[in-house]
């Protein structure tokens, strides 16, 4: 931002891509990423896995506290790869290409207001073709049409999320109401 910097956390729902959750701070304090976590997992599903990445924020007691207080698998990224969370990394793509650079917020209250909208926009109006074209909403709420077929070039095993393939090595998607999340 013009002075200083503006951090963002979002709770994603890894099968629909909806966000579930966000928060903006400015500093890089678990405190709010806590709070973030906290709002998701009382508003929404449980996730039976929760993946992150290796940011200290993520990785603290506080954080996992909460997750491992909640019955909730903890999952982490491989250090220094962003494609191991690939839908987070596509989310912090169309933010900043759509709402952050666009609109080069001058202050918090702005950055906030305008992040509040394009996560609005994001859900309930944004197709993306990697959901047939649906929104994450749509798919949430149906719990059908989710999910993707992640590539690795040499193998499937030891990528996350896993990929389940059946005998023919097609990819086998998501039960409705499978829910993968990652922050």
């Amino acid at each position: 931002m013009a002075r200083g910097f503006a951090y963002l956390v979002a709770i994603l729902d890894g099968y629909s891509r909806k966000v579930l959750a966000w928060d903006l701070s400015n500093s890089l304090e678990a405190g709010f990423c806590v709070d973030c976590l906290e709002e998701a997992l009382r508003r929404w599903d449980r996730p039976s896995i929760f993946n992150t990445d290796q940011g200290a924020q993520f990785t603290r007691e506080a954080f996992t506290g909460v997750l491992e207080g909640a019955g909730v698998a903890v999952s982490r990224d491989g250090r220094g790869r962003a494609l191991d969370n690939s839908f987070v990394e596509r989310l912090w793509r169309s933010v900043k290409h759509e709402a952050v650079y666009l609109k080069g917020y001058a202050a918090m209250s702005e950055a906030r207001s305008g992040l509040g909208e394009s996560f609005v926009f994001y859900n309930g109006e944004r197709p993306h073709q990697g959901l047939n074209d649906r929104t994450p909403d749509e798919v949430y709420s149906s719990g059908m049409g989710g999910g993707a077929k992640i590539v690795d070039q040499f193998s499937t095993a030891g990528t996350w999320p896993p990929v389940p393939l059946d005998a023919k090595g097609d990819y086998i998607p998501a039960t409705p109401g499978q829910r993968r999340t990652a922050a």
